[in-house]
């Protein structure tokens, strides 16, 4: 049987069941009524701003600029007055918020009590700009308030662009002003050339005189090395003498302690002289002490003379180090003139003198002691051999028993005798350790107080190098002063002879006040709203219509029982292609017609039509005829996934990065470009293109139906039995 046949037969069929056919023609203005309603509503919204309530209230209490009353508030209420932008409506604060509350308005626009004196801050040191408040009833409709937001700013733009035209006009007047304070400041200008002329002549002799200067604390710094030199030998020569009484006074003491054991061996060897008679054994035990504390004695004295020499020794070095001072002292005070007039210098010179005398005077001192420690260390000497005889002749020892008695005593007299002037001696010994420990401690001061003269001097020398220095650095910038207040002159001058030159007029002024013009070349012009929303409203609408075309037109059945599934294929498609272009026809000659919808080529605009209904079409009859009633529920939500990836309200660039997976496998992304390049850019080569694309769409998804078919088809055949047949 012919595919065409059974399709006329279910076509013949459909329109004697008047429940079929009143759906069917329904449905066929599904996509006409879908995009038409919504491209009539929102065709040209900005052609009817006047009717949108937009509530003002004027607070501004005015402002005195530059003599002149400033009433911005009222400027722009007269101004606003003269435009139909929106339907303004002059109210009280009170009346304004009530009207907001209810509904009334969609925005309000406040000027503030002090827009125009905040307007006239703009030399101020702190200026502050004037505010426009504007409050916008987002929760009634949320687009109106976007609009006004954009009507915000070009108010702003004319009001500022006034404020701007104030300010110039005051801003030439004090050019003009300016001007002759130029002039005035020219003649200032020669003024401070003629004295930078006579600081420069002043420098050059401050940089005179400081160079005297540095040449005389060159010659200081020399004269203060040796007396340096003298402090540091004068104090090592009396920690020298320091460490010399030291010994001195600790030698004494040991001699002290030996001439002690002396007397005490002499007294028992008086004792033991008599008693002599009564045993040979006590005397000579006597005897053995008595050269014991002799030998002790011999011991002591040997170290007073070590320690003795030792002093003596320092005491020189100490008179050289004095002498070296009061040398050093006396050539400072030849080379400065003013050291020698320093009282406090002249009594540091007599101070190092005496110490030098009293150095020498110590010296001569410990030389007669250590002659004397001498002869007593001689003595000794004889005193340890008397006690070996002593001790050889104990068997003489009765018979001369008196007369050691007798002599006996008289040993202890001089052992008396000699220990009191030895401790005498040890008393000076201490004491003269103590006057070195002392002369030791003002050695060190002298030598820090000349070191510290000394970095003082050195501190004077580089300061006054410096001075030099800077007083030539001082000299260049005076010249350079010099020449820069000439030329300072000179070009306040010609400034003054410019400035008198400019002249205000209004043309000037409100060129300052809006100076830039913008000049607006659109590619491909879109007139209106409903223009740029026919693409994305005319593929929704056809997709709709397909879609709910599936709900009317059977979808698998034919009224011809012994009908293929070729048949059936054939005439389900030709039913649904039928319907499809009857969609398209009256949706084109709705929005070419009825809304005048301007196109770039009317017969391209028909074939992407057509070619754009039946690649929806076939999509959703393939699913349909598939999947049933899930695949309507499939074809939804590719269509919510198509109306935000399809780009035709916002750009794509602006919606979430997963969603722009999908931008490139939906059909309605080509509807859409194919659609603006039609009727608006003309680019006819990316119309075609896009027609190629929603072609491949439709003959797939149109042979996945043919399989559905098909297959079936095979299915039922295989199910029959050889008697069946």
């Amino acid at each position: 049987m012919k595919s065409m046949s059974v399709f006329f037969k279910d076509l013949g069929a459909s329109f004697k069941k008047p429940k079929v056919i009143i759906p069917i023609l329904v449905v066929l203005f599904i996509p006409v009524l879908y995009s038409g309603m919504f491209l009539t509503a929102f065709w040209d919204p900005y052609g009817k701003m006047n009717e949108l309530p937009v509530a003002v209230v004027n607070q501004d209490n005015g402002a005195e600029y530059e003599g002149k009353s400033l009433q911005v508030g009222q400027d722009l209420v007269a101004e606003l007055k003269k435009n139909d932008d929106f339907s303004w409506r002059f109210v009280t604060r009170e009346e304004a918020d009530k009207g907001m509350k209810n509904d009334e308005y969609y925005m309000t626009i406040v000027i503030p009590e002090d827009f125009s004196s905040k307007a006239t801050t703009l030399m101020d040191e702190h200026p502050q700009p004037a505010k426009l408040v504007f409050e916008p009833n987002e929760g009634y409709n949320f687009l109106a308030s976007q609009i006004g937001g954009t009507a915000v700013k070009e108010i702003k733009a004319k009001v500022s662009a006034q404020v701007t035209e104030a300010y110039t006009e005051t801003l030439f007047d004090q050019v003009e002003k300016i001007s002759g304070g130029l002039s005035d400041a020219g003649s200032g200008a020669s003024t401070i050339n003629d004295g930078a002329v006579q600081l420069d002549e002043g420098a050059l002799k401050l940089k005179e005189n400081l160079a005297k200067l540095v040449e005389g604390t060159n010659k200081l710094q020399n004269g203060v090395a040796p007396l340096e030199e003298g402090a540091v030998t004068l104090s090592q020569g009396a920690k020298e003498l320091k460490g010399g009484a030291s010994s001195l006074a600790s030698g004494l003491s040991q001699l002290t302690a030996a001439q002690q054991q002396l007397e005490a061996g002499a007294a028992k060897a008086h004792e033991g002289g008599l008693q002599l008679h009564t045993g040979l054994q006590a005397s000579l035990q006597g005897a053995e002490k008595l050269q014991a504390g002799l030998a002790a004695a011999e011991q002591g004295s040997a170290k007073l003379q070590t320690g003795l020499e030792a002093s003596l020794q320092g005491s020189g070095q100490v008179a050289e180090g004095a002498k070296g001072v009061a040398q050093g002292l006396e050539q400072l005070t030849k080379a400065s003139s003013d050291l020698a007039a320093n009282p406090e210098v002249q009594k540091l010179l007599a101070a190092s003198k005496a110490v030098a005398e009293g150095s020498e005077q110590v010296a001569a001192g410990q030389q007669e002691l250590l002659q004397g420690a001498r002869e007593l260390h001689g003595a000794q000497g004889q005193l340890l051999q008397g006690s070996e005889q002593l001790v050889q002749g104990q068997q003489q020892l009765a018979e001369g028993a008196s007369q050691l008695t007798s002599g006996q005593e008289e040993l202890s007299s001089g052992l008396k005798q000699f220990g009191a002037k030895l401790s005498e001696a040890a008393t000076g010994g201490q004491s003269l350790a103590s006057g070195a420990e002392q002369l030791s401690g003002g050695a060190e001061k002298l030598q820090g107080g000349v070191g510290q003269l000394s970095g003082g001097v050195s501190t004077i020398a580089s300061g006054s190098k410096q001075l030099n220095n800077g007083a030539g650095e001082l000299k260049n910038g005076m010249d350079k002063l010099a020449t820069g207040s000439e030329e300072l002159a000179s070009k306040l001058n010609e400034a003054a002879e410019q400035t008198s030159n400019v002249k205000k007029s209004d043309e000037l002024v409100n060129m300052y006040a809006q100076p830039i013009e913008i000049e607006e070349h659109k590619l491909n012009e879109v007139p209106n709203y409903g223009t740029g929303f026919s693409p994305y409203f005319l593929s929704l609408g056809l997709f709709v219509g397909a879609l709910i075309s599936t709900l009317v037109v059977p979808i698998r059945g034919s009224s011809v029982a012994e009908a293929t599934g070729w048949n059936r294929f054939v005439s389900r498609t030709l039913a649904f292609t039928g319907m499809s272009v009857i969609q398209a026809i009256l949706s084109v000659a709705l929005v070419l017609y009825v809304l005048k919808l301007e196109v770039q080529s009317v017969p391209m605009f028909y074939l992407f039509t057509f070619v754009t209904s039946l690649c929806f079409m076939f999509i959703i009859q393939a699913l349909v005829t598939w999947l049933d009633n899930p695949g309507r529920f499939l074809a939804i939500l590719i269509l919510i996934f198509q109306l935000t990836t399809s780009a035709g309200t916002f750009p794509l660039e602006l919606i979430p990065d997963w969603m722009k997976v999908l931008n490139p496998l939906l059909p309605m992304t080509y509807s859409v470009l194919g659609y603006k390049a039609v009727i608006s850019s003309g680019e006819i080569g990316v119309a075609w293109q896009n027609i190629g694309i929603l072609a491949g769409f439709g003959l797939v998804f149109l042979a996945i139906t043919m399989l559905y078919f098909l297959r079936r088809e095979h299915r039922h055949a295989s199910s029959i039995t050889p008697v069946e047949a």
